[in-house]
């Protein structure tokens, strides 16, 4: 495991290798995450910044994903269907994340949870799931398809629906985040 780019490509589709670009361009969640990652390496003001900026969004129209450079996201994104995904650009995401399509990480501007959401390690999120404000998502949390969250969310959880209902669960993500990167 020697780059980010190696743990994303291991997260999705479960082996190494130093040249992801045979398989992994066959994948367009995992060319938008390839342009994401070296986007994030080099400075807008270096030509290969530019260049991957200027791809970052070609593929963001393309596939529907808006996520931005300037989001922090650990190793091991794994991004399972194209389709529209919105992040806000200061979100967090941990390592071993999970974003299906249809999916909102979006700041809300007033009130006590006034902010954006934080996602930690082993989150899975699912479809049309909708997570909002100055929240704290914990370790091993699956949010399940359509449900909308606006609260903390304590680590080993389900969540489900609108309004959210949380269930406490030892092996939340088990079976759901393959592949897990370990370091």
């Amino acid at each position: 495991m020697k780059t980010i780019i190696q743990k994303d490509f291991y997260r999705n589709f479960g082996y190494w290798t130093n040249f992801p670009f045979l398989k992994g361009f066959m994948s367009p969640g995992f060319r938008f995450i390839y342009c994401l990652r070296k986007a994030q390496q080099y400075s807008t003001k270096h030509p290969l910044g530019l260049i991957y900026r200027l791809l970052l969004r070609r593929y963001s129209i393309k596939y529907g994903y808006q996520i931005s450079a300037k989001t922090e996201i650990g190793a091991g994104l794994n991004l399972g269907h194209w389709g529209t995904v919105v992040v806000n650009p200061k979100c967090k995401i941990g390592k071993n994340c999970n974003i299906a399509h249809g999916v909102t990480l979006g700041q809300t501007n007033r009130g006590k949870k006034k902010g954006f959401p934080v996602l930690k390690n082993d989150v899975w999120v699912g479809t049309n799931a909708v997570i909002v404000g100055g929240i704290t998502i914990g370790n091993n949390v699956l949010i399940a398809p359509n449900s909308y969250v606006t609260e903390d969310i304590p680590d080993n959880s389900v969540v489900t629906g609108n309004p959210m209902k949380i269930i406490s669960k030892e092996n939340a993500t088990e079976g759901y985040i393959n592949n897990r990167i370990e370091d």
